[in-house]
């Protein structure tokens, strides 16, 4: 069995203060945000969030993540393909936790193409694996739900015969 080493590709820094409401900055300065508590929550107009950051950065990996897959079978996305990611916050007794549902148009495949499409996005996009486990992720093609087996969700990053 051949082993892999991990091999970092890249690393974003970034630094908060004052949580929920205050602001997080970027190493690069790129972003460069007020925080607040969700508008629906109490917060204020004009600030984002930790799920809007977080429901952007995952929508736009498994985005990625397809690009890759159809460039693997020789196939081209769709300019307007889109992927729409909401990120849910909840309270579960005296914790919190996060769900997802990640919503997939691909324009210009057939149903069955697209759901195997994704369902191959999900088990290498970065998000999907670094989430497996520890979070609902719902996925859902042109708004409609698609079932998931526990081995499809098996990542890429596991390693081999574990």
């Amino acid at each position: 069995m051949a082993s892999t080493e991990k091999k970092t590709l890249y690393t974003a820094e970034a630094s908060a203060i004052g949580g929920r409401s205050g602001h997080v900055r970027s190493a690069t300065g790129i972003i460069d945000l007020d925080m607040s508590v969700p508008e629906g929550l109490g917060g204020k107009k004009g600030a984002t969030n930790p799920e809007e950051l977080f429901a952007a950065g995952y929508s736009s990996c498994f985005q990625q993540a397809l690009l890759v897959i159809a460039q693997r079978a020789g196939d081209k996305l769709d300019p307007q393909t889109e992927v729409k990611c909401s990120v849910s916050l909840f309270q579960e007794g005296e914790g919190y936790g996060l769900s997802a549902i990640l919503d997939v148009d691909l324009k210009a495949f057939d149903r069955e193409k697209t759901i195997d499409m994704v369902r191959q996005a999900h088990k290498i996009c970065p998000y999907s694996v670094g989430t497996r486990g520890n979070m609902e992720v719902e996925l859902r093609v042109q708004g409609e739900r698609i079932s998931v087996q526990a081995e499809e969700n098996a990542g890429v990053a596991e390693k081999e015969g574990a």
